[in-house]
């Protein structure tokens, strides 16, 4: 583990992702069953938190994208920014000392996109519960084909990157830069399309219907967000929050 680095009180960091061939080919989204399950009792629920909301804004920016550090401690429910102790910069440091992220300078954050297994060291500070849960899901693997490892994988990618506003092209372009066959993307995109397109209906439908009459201006889709230079990147919340805004907007507002 590596030493908890200084971060000086800034405003911002500008995050950019920390490619490794082996680790993006064989390891999992921070988003994904196996890292909530098994990572967050080594990393900690804040530093897993925030590990998966900057992965998942680096899928919809992948060339990286400003954090404002004050919005995203208070977004995340970690407080805000605060001094060198504060919550939300310990769970940056804890990031960086487990190798999820590293400080390139001081203002620039580079951050994994995809987490390895856990090691053994790691896995021994598991309670014996998740250490048994932890092997049974090896075997599982083990028994598994590997073309269908490889199938199963790209399909949870391409599901993740469509969640975080890539469209169809986008994901599958991401997957062949991860160097995915490209049957195995044309397949997992469409196949991810399907299964999202499937849960947004499905958020949508639980929705309570408007109380008075719908106008053009309250179905009206909003404006795509753009990460620019010194903006803060909308994050898939908000993407699904200007998905669901135009039918919760009340009627006096609309």
């Amino acid at each position: 583990m590596r030493p908890a680095p200084t971060i000086d009180p800034l405003d911002s960091l500008t995050v950019r992702p920390w490619p490794d061939d082996v680790i993006d080919s064989v390891g999992h989204h921070p988003c994904s069953v196996y890292v909530e399950t098994f990572w967050t009792g080594v990393l900690g629920p804040s530093s897993t938190l925030l590990l998966r909301h900057l992965s998942s804004t680096l899928d919809a920016f992948p060339d990286g994208f400003d954090l404002p550090l004050g919005d995203t401690a208070r977004r995340l429910g970690l407080g805000d920014k605060g001094g060198r102790h504060s919550v939300f910069v310990r769970a940056v440091q804890r990031l960086v000392q487990f190798e999820m992220a590293e400080m390139v300078d001081t203002r620039t954050l580079a951050v994994r996109r995809r987490i390895p297994p856990l090691s053994r060291r790691h896995l021994a500070r598991l309670p014996e519960l998740l250490q048994v849960a932890h092997r049974h899901w090896q075997e599982v693997e083990l028994r598994t084909p590997p073309l269908e490892r490889m199938r199963r994988r790209s399909r949870q990618l391409a599901l993740s990157y469509l969640e975080a506003g890539l469209d169809l092209g986008e994901t599958e372009r991401e997957l062949m830069r991860l160097g995915y066959h490209p049957s195995v993307c044309y397949e997992s995109a469409r196949w991810a399309i399907e299964r999202h397109e499937t849960a947004v209906a499905a958020s949508i439908s639980v929705l309570p219907p408007p109380s008075g009459p719908v106008t053009p201006a309250r179905v009206q889709a909003p404006a795509p967000a753009m990460a620019t230079a010194g903006a803060a990147a909308a994050t898939p919340l908000e993407r699904l929050a200007a998905l669901r805004e135009p039918l919760e907007t009340p009627p006096d507002a609309a």
